[in-house]
């Protein structure tokens, strides 16, 4: 007698458990728990339910349900298997193209042959050194002597007395005074700074200038401990995101920032690289299946449809992309660059990490929605995965905009210090590029859960289920 489980109609075959015949004799039981001649008993009183004993049972009626996920044999499933060769077929037709125009994109978006950009401006040579002792005085300059009182209105300085520990002058002692300024870093005895160098005389003051704090030990203190965080909970899998997070960072150093600078179309250079690292990190984590196949195309979906938003609503707001940072990279440059492309390019990388980790969420639910329950067909899938990405879209928007709005923080301080209206502070150039950001950002990100999720429930439902 076969009885179906607890709840089948509404949760499926999650999981079979078959009825052994009630005549087994009570010689054969292991279990002293067990009665020796028993009717039928629920299936949850047995504990193992699928061992047949030392002998075999008289009985073995296959199920029409299907199997559970991970069964070794493909009874049962003959028209899946290709069904599934058919989709992933189509899956390569349609990555391969684009992985194609991804490196074909890159290559001629490169500036081969051409020197490295760079600044007009003399930025001189970074020199590490050590304070050894700071005085805060009159900024008097070499030799002089300060005769009488300071005026009121006279701003301090700060004169540093510095060992440099590399460069021209390695060894050797400095002493550099700069005004102290609001803006001006607070440096104090024992810090390890960097200084610039013009290329002129070691031993005279004015070809050095101090420029910022040495922070290379604890940055990699960080990375270090973020690094064995990742290993320790991801393992091989968070090994993989590592490296592939490495290789993202390649692309945009070694790929991006030269053919930008090298005056190529900011968009179609970061449409380029975003491609290649949403193919890079994404097959490189989570493996070459039909599974990533899917995140990949709904991710790429979705960034079309945030590069038109941006396009669009960018040329309606009048947006020049003109901010201080672009303004300083122009005169830094040169030349002129596309600077409303350039907003554009930072539209599209910045919203691609958080469109991978929608993709994959949405795939991997309907997979393992699937594999739980293998009589579902896409519609119930679809329907499944998108109430669960309900609830993944809102922190997913949520964190593009905090993402948004802490980098431009000073920006929207500084505007606010205007005291005009609210209205007019939303319509400055800077706080209208991040609204611009965030919303085609928050867009795409809610439009690829249903596309991702319909992609997925689409594939998953075909899927043999032992390829699951």
């Amino acid at each position: 007698m076969n009885r179906r489980d607890i709840s089948d109609d509404d949760t499926g075959p999650i999981r079979r458990v078959t009825d052994t015949p009630s005549d087994r004799s009570p010689g054969t039981s292991r279990t002293p728990r067990r009665p020796p001649s028993e009717g039928t008993r629920p299936p949850v009183k047995r504990p193992r339910p699928a061992e047949p004993g030392r002998r075999r049972a008289p009985e073995s009626k296959p199920e029409p349900e299907p199997k559970p996920a991970g069964h070794g044999h493909s009874h049962g499933h003959g028209p899946a298997a290709p069904a599934s060769r058919r989709v992933r077929q189509l899956l390569m037709w349609l990555l391969i193209p684009l992985a194609v125009a991804t490196v074909a994109g890159m290559v001629l978006l490169y500036p081969w042959g051409k020197d490295p950009a760079k600044s007009v401006f003399p930025q001189g040579t970074p020199v590490s050194a050590t304070i050894k002792a700071t005085i805060t005085g009159p900024c008097l300059a070499e030799g002089q002597v300060q005769v009488g009182e300071p005026s009121p209105d006279a701003k301090p300085c700060l004169t540093s007395e510095l060992t440099m520990t590399d460069g021209p002058g390695v060894g050797k002692p400095l002493k550099l005074t700069l005004p102290i300024e609001p803006s001006t870093p607070r440096f104090t005895s024992g810090d390890e700074v960097v200084l610039s160098y013009n290329g002129g005389d070691v031993t005279n003051p004015a070809s050095f200038q101090i420029v910022d704090f040495q922070r290379g030990t604890p940055l990699l203190l960080l990375a270090g401990l973020f690094a064995l965080a990742v290993i320790v909970l991801g393992r091989w899998r968070g090994l993989a995101a590592l490296v592939a997070l490495g290789l993202s960072f390649l692309v945009l150093a070694l790929f991006v920032l030269p053919s930008i600078l090298a005056g190529e179309s900011p968009l179609l250079v970061a449409i380029a690289g975003a491609g290649a690292i949403m193919f890079v990190a994404l097959y490189l984590t989570h493996g070459l299946s039909a599974r990533t196949s899917v995140a990949v195309l709904g991710t790429l979906v979705s960034l079309i449809l945030i590069g038109v938003l941006s396009a669009i609503f960018s040329a309606a707001s009048s947006l020049t992309g003109l901010d201080d940072s672009t303004s300083q990279l122009i005169g830094s440059l040169g030349h002129g660059i596309d600077a409303r492309g350039l907003l554009l390019a930072g539209v599209v990388i910045g919203a691609l990490g958080v469109l991978d980790d929608v993709t994959v969420t949405q795939t991997s639910a309907v997979w393992e929605l699937r594999r739980a329950n293998p009589s579902l067909g896409w519609r119930e899938l679809y329907g499944a995965g998108l109430r669960i990405g309900r609830d993944h879209v809102g922190s997913a928007v949520n964190t593009l905009v905090m993402a948004y709005a802490g980098a431009a923080l000073p920006v929207l301080l500084y505007t606010s210090l205007s005291g005009v209206g609210l209205g007019s502070i939303l319509g400055a150039e800077e706080i209208a590029q991040e609204i611009v950001r965030t919303l085609a950002g928050s867009v795409g990100i809610v439009a690829a859960v249903p596309v991702t999720t319909v992609l997925a429930a689409l594939i998953a439902s075909r899927e043999p289920q032992e390829s699951l």
